[in-house]
């Protein structure tokens, strides 16, 4: 069953909770439903009431059984759209957002938005691979959106005073984060070994601090006053400065 293209195709499409069900059911057991109680295929579906009653144990059970959606009162329609806006709103989405577009109350919005972001975290065990982008950002107020006042005073200060984001984003993969308290070799590359795999490719600017990687990584720098995106060989455009 083709997911929907657009939110409005979303809403409609999960309205019936016949086809939600449907729809949620495919993707969880793509060979067929199943019995969570004992594994017995082929389970007899009570269409009246939209749940299973396994043929071997006699057990009933729902397909929320044992999912983020387990006992819980709102209907699959609405947490299926929710898990489509979440899925498909690249700048994310907020509970209040979820709140309007789905007609519940904002309490209701965070709960649903809570489960969903619960199952959707990275295992922090598995580390990333393959080529990774690194790249380090100062996050504060800028000085020109400041009163006359204060305005001076940051411009002379420079990064003073701003929080320093480290990211690392695997090509086509996962994405982590760190805050550093300086952009020293041991604050990023500590961060580096500890996130990604010894072996991959790491891409990086011209910063001091990333020296040394190439004795643990395949490690390629870019002159950000040459270029800021190369095409690879896999014709994939990478873009580090102003990622993150």
């Amino acid at each position: 069953m083709e997911a929907p293209k657009t939110l409005v195709d979303a809403i409609k499409f999960f309205a019936d909770p016949d086809r939600a069900l449907q729809f949620f059911a495919a993707y969880r057991w793509p060979n067929g439903a199943e019995c969570p109680f004992c594994a017995a295929k082929e389970p007899m579906f009570l269409a009246t009431r939209r749940i299973w009653k396994c043929r071997k144990c006699r057990k009933q059970f729902s397909a929320k059984m044992g999912t983020i959606f387990n006992e819980s009162p709102i209907g699959l329609d609405k947490w299926m759209t929710a898990a489509w806006l979440i899925a498909n709103c690249k700048n994310g989405v907020s509970s209040y957002e979820i709140a309007r577009d789905l007609g519940v109350t904002q309490k209701t919005a965070w709960f649903m938005l809570q489960r969903l972001r619960t199952v959707l975290q990275d295992n922090p065990g598995t580390k990333l691979s393959g080529e990774v982008e690194v790249d380090e950002s100062f996050i504060g107020g800028k000085a020109r959106n400041m009163h006359t006042s204060k305005r001076k005073a940051r411009m002379a200060e420079g990064h003073k005073g701003k929080t320093i984001a480290f990211g690392m984003i695997e090509r086509g993969g996962k994405v982590r984060t760190a805050v550093v308290d300086r952009r020293r070799k041991r604050d990023l590359q500590s961060q580096i070994r500890h996130n990604v795999q010894v072996g991959s490719a790491i891409f990086s600017d011209e910063l001091l601090s990333y020296e040394g990687l190439s004795e643990d990584y395949t490690h390629a720098v870019i002159n950000h006053a040459v270029e800021y995106v190369r095409e690879t060989s896999t014709r994939t455009r990478w873009k580090i400065s102003g990622v993150w």
